[in-house]
């Protein structure tokens, strides 16, 4: 069965999203739980995660904006529950950090 070029690209930025969201996870799991606690912070990895943050909140709003534009209910689904699980773990992470 051949998908529209809309829905393929959907497809595309919802597994990029979820790859870079997953990407996020494991340097901030790696970075401030499975290292030793030091006095310092790492800014090289806080400026990977907030690089990251920048491009997936980029590629969300771009699928999002697609889906509502090819009215796509499934797609603005997912990436409305992506929405508020990027909202949820960066309330999370600013809330442990301060």
């Amino acid at each position: 069965m051949k998908q529209s070029g809309k829905v393929q690209a959907l497809f595309w930025l919802f597994f990029f999203s979820v790859m870079i969201f997953v990407w996020i996870i494991w340097v901030a799991v790696q970075t401030f739980i499975l290292a030793k606690p030091t006095l310092e912070l790492p800014q090289n990895e806080i400026a990977l995660i907030f690089i990251l943050y920048g491009i997936l909140i980029l590629l969300v709003l771009a699928g999002t904006v697609v889906s509502v534009f090819v009215n796509n209910r499934r797609y603005m689904g997912r990436f409305g529950f992506l929405t508020l699980l990027i909202f949820v773990t960066f309330l999370a992470g600013k809330s442990v950090f301060g």
